[in-house]
């Protein structure tokens, strides 16, 4: 059955020069009405430390402004995949926040950490960030992507609750065919205690199979996750699971039940329209194909329903294109991104539109109560850019300082030319490492070469296994902070390859005895006694 609802409204927009940073994986931050784009593809770049950009959409235009961190601020690499969700306090006095948690680095490497992100100034030139790491205890997640955080509240108490995802296989278990392979995350349920960091996990007989991609909408103290894509089985289920979490005195209790009226989806993008009111828009329904079907997700009297709406006139490039990617903007609005024509100039150009499911003003602000967290981009369409540059894996707080007057927008300029940066490089005349046939040759590689750093002139990477290193050496050179020269230019470093010189000591000159005690022999001395002035 449809449910008569609001005109959906689809409106297409137009990147000024940095559609190439918008890619699948990527999250959206609405704070107070300003949407910041975060999980750009490769490493921040010089143009933007931080790699968070504030979504500036005038007159049909998309265009970035980078966005500063404090000089607190950790260090917060571009995850894709990650989850997301928003903390909101008791108090109006408290900050709006979102909570990160795991997802993809530009090295393909898994992250487990967990972040707390705020504003701490806005202007109409700067925007800055506050980003802290959070310290977790206990039964921590493995480091995951394609899952979902959501924050739930019973009996005055707060909880995150972290469920689902991907991660690689167990070391023990990879072989060279299978080192980068991924698997479902075994389904426990995460609870996180966020004042402490102390973290407990619980395994319900209910959850069966890991899934990832999924939706979870959570209000009060429960949760409801839909749909997901399980690897194991490679299905897209439909099914609807129903988490409580109460949160008493003691020990938390979790408790599960499997419900009706699923939807077989994953990657589906929620965005929340009112109090207790969701819209469900994209995501795919099978490998090959796409849900064009939307639906209205109700959250009331502590029940769940799921009715089909009206979906908007979607344009022939949204129902022809193969794949499809989004994330919600908030207020009831959602960013849809395509693959743009092979004819155009820059090849991994995307199309862009914007999908309003309400007729509320744009400049009106609801206070929501619920939460909503979704895996907002399609599943993992290929690697991440490569690392690029050491420069730009570390982060500096002088990045704090960063002036947008003298850069208004993002400049792909700034962007390396990856054929001849990065792990797939020709390093030397027998290189021999090749992205299509490469597999780890060290023990401690996951998905990349290992690679050092030459010394000569301005510096130069070179695979480590190209250089004929072994392991232990590897390990000893990049613990020692000392140079290191390459097989072409090792005959730099002679110099510290040969004993130095040693410096000859200069003697000291013997004194001359005085005049007055001088002897002098003006007369033959017999030989006897020399003999007897020796004895």
């Amino acid at each position: 059955m449809t449910q008569p609802a609001d005109a959906m409204s689809l409106q297409m927009v137009s990147a000024v020069s940095n559609s190439s940073l918008l890619q699948p994986g990527s999250s959206l931050l609405n704070f107070d009405g300003h949407v910041f784009f975060f999980g750009q593809k490769g490493w921040p770049k010089r143009s933007c430390p931080t790699g968070v950009f504030f979504l500036d959409i005038k007159q049909n235009e998309l265009k970035m402004k980078p966005a500063a961190f404090s000089r607190d601020s950790c260090y917060l690499p571009p995850l894709r995949y990650p989850a997301i969700c928003t903390l909101r306090g008791n108090g109006e006095s408290d900050k709006h926040q979102y909570i990160i948690h795991g997802g993809k680095t530009p090295n393909n490497d898994l992250s487990d950490k967990i972040y707390i992100m705020s504003m701490v100034n806005k202007t109409t030139k700067k925007t800055t960030f506050q980003c802290i790491e959070k310290d977790l205890g206990g039964d921590v997640p493995e480091a995951r992507y394609g899952h979902t955080i959501n924050v739930v509240h019973s009996r005055g108490k707060s909880m995150i609750v972290i469920f689902g995802g991907r991660s690689y296989i167990p070391l023990a278990q990879r072989t060279t065919e299978k080192w980068n392979s991924v698997v479902d995350c075994l389904p426990s349920v995460f609870l996180v205690d966020f004042e402490f960091g102390c973290c407990t996990s619980y395994i319900l007989p209910e959850l069966q199979d890991g899934l990832s991609f999924h939706v979870s909408v959570a209000r009060d103290d429960t949760i409801y996750i839909l749909g997901g894509h399980s690897l194991q089985n490679n299905t897209r289920p439909p099914s609807l699971y129903k988490l409580k979490v109460d949160l008493p005195l003691g020990s938390p209790c979790v408790t599960c039940s499997i419900l009706p009226g699923g939807i077989s989806v994953s990657s589906g993008i929620v965005t929340q329209t009112g109090d207790t009111e969701f819209v469900l828009v994209g995501g795919y329904q099978s490998d090959n194909q796409k849900r064009m079907i939307c639906n209205t997700i109700v959250l009331e009297d502590n029940k769940i329903e799921i009715v089909e709406r009206v979906s908007p006139d979607w344009t022939p490039d949204i129902k022809h294109c193969r794949m499809w990617f989004g994330c919600d903007m908030g207020k009831g609005s959602v960013l849809l991104g395509i693959p743009g024509a092979n004819k155009q100039l820059i090849s991994d150009a995307n199309y862009f539109y914007i999908l309003r499911c309400n007729k509320a003003e744009e400049d009106e602000e609801e206070e929501l109560t619920a939460q909503t967290c979704s895996q907002a981009s399609t599943e993992d369409q290929g690697d991440s850019t490569p690392f690029e540059d050491s420069e730009e894996f570390s982060f500096s707080a002088e990045a704090s300082s960063f002036d947008v007057d003298d850069i208004d927008t993002y400049n792909e300029d700034d962007e390396e030319d990856e054929s001849e940066t990065g792990y797939w490089i020709i390093c030397c005349a027998s290189c021999n490492i090749d992205i299509n046939t490469w597999v780890p040759f060290y023990s401690t590689e996951l998905n990349k070469p290992a690679m050092i750093l030459c010394s000569s002139g301005s510096g130069h990477w070179v695979h480590a296994q190209c250089m004929d290193l072994s392991e232990s050496m590897l390990l000893q050179l990049s613990e020692a902070n000392v140079k290191y020269f390459c097989n072409e230019h090792v005959h730099l470093n002679k110099g510290l390859q040969t004993p130095k010189k040693a410096v000859h000591l200069k003697k000291q000159p013997m004194k001359r005895l005085h005049k007055k005690k001088t002897m002098k022999l003006t007369t033959p001395v017999k030989k006897s006694f020399l003999r007897r002035l020796f004895e």
